[in-house]
């Protein structure tokens, strides 16, 4: 895959943040050396997953260019994010990458009709100055993802589901007519019920919209479901990644097998079975300054190795794993 080929492009980024006191020089690697890229001709559905405080937010940040990369480059289209400097270029940027956030309810006043949203993005990003021109591309967008105009018209944030805002959220997304949507834990405020309604509208902007999607989540329940490709994170790092059912079905990391045990009774040959709500565990800071493997310290099978050096990605089953296992 050449790189004018490449949608985007991740390149060795590493992100690093001071912790506790100034004086203190202690330097927390959010995100390490992370590479990874996606197809320009090829929409797919690309998952992030891990437990909170893997890295997976800070990534967002910095796909977003809400965050500039300690080292290494992004690039988007083949062109380096630092580079985007001008609010005209940023704006040309935004209207290809479009971000979807956790809670709704933040993304939309509770004093604002919902519609006013949607007409001011169709006006900004569409350039319609009319406001019949401007309800039929929001009408349009709404349909995309099971909703209409007529059931939003004139009514505010609190008036809707949370199923309907989180629509509301994805069709706000598609207004510009982006190339890629990035969905941050997208369905963890929404009901159970409505969680697989919320997953395939992804599915459908894949399949029928041509747009592609990084999937960011905790929950490999529907990174399971929805995933073309899918990378593990863990303590900043891409622990294990390739195409979602190699990765899922026959984890190779001890880390990736450890999430997956968190799923009960999954039937590895039936998407559906994973359709359902995992906790995959909490933050240890401890773990981000450990010299060698992060995973060392809760690792069966830990040798010494391990605890000296940060394993290097090793090609094992037609995927990327970070493990020494697999020398």
């Amino acid at each position: 895959m050449s790189a004018g080929s490449k949608l985007l492009d991740v390149q060795n980024v590493s992100v690093e943040f001071q912790i506790g006191s100034f004086l203190s020089n202690t330097r927390l690697i959010a995100v390490n050396n992370v590479s990874f890229s996606l197809d320009s001709d090829r929409p797919e559905i690309y998952t992030l997953a891990g437990e909170s405080g893997s890295g997976k937010t800070t990534l967002a940040r910095l796909l977003l260019h809400s965050l500039d990369p300690t080292r290494g480059q992004i690039l988007f289209e083949g062109r380096n994010l630092a580079e985007i400097k001008s609010r005209r270029d940023n704006m040309e940027f935004m209207k290809k990458v479009q971000p979807v956030f956790q809670n709704p309810f933040e993304t939309f006043s509770p004093l604002r009709r919902v519609e006013e949203y949607l007409f001011d993005t169709a006006a900004s990003f569409r350039g319609v100055k009319k406001r019949r021109q401007a309800a039929e591309i929001v009408d349009e967008a709404l349909r995309q993802v099971g909703l209409s105009l007529e059931e939003v018209h004139r009514r505010y944030p609190h008036e809707l589901s949370g199923g309907q805002i989180q629509r509301v959220s994805v069709a706000r997304a598609l207004i510009p007519q982006p190339r890629l949507i990035l969905a941050d834990e997208p369905v963890s405020m929404v009901d159970a019920s409505l969680r697989m309604a919320i997953v395939n509208v992804f599915r459908k902007l894949r399949d029928e919209q041509k747009v592609s999607v990084l999937y960011i989540t905790h929950d490999l329940a529907t990174a399971y479901y929805i995933s073309d490709r899918i990378s593990i994170m863990q303590r900043g790092y891409i622990v294990e990644s390739g195409p979602v059912e190699a990765v899922l079905d026959r984890p190779l990391h001890p880390y990736t097998q450890l999430l997956k045990e968190s799923v009960p009774n999954p039937a590895p040959t039936d998407r559906q079975s994973w359709a359902k709500q995992i906790d995959l565990g909490t933050l240890e800071a401890k773990e981000y300054t450990r010299v060698g493997c992060k995973f060392a310290g809760r690792c069966p099978h830990v040798m010494e190795i391990c605890r000296q050096s940060d394993p290097p990605d090793f090609q094992a089953d037609g995927r990327a794993v970070k493990c020494y296992l697999y020398q």
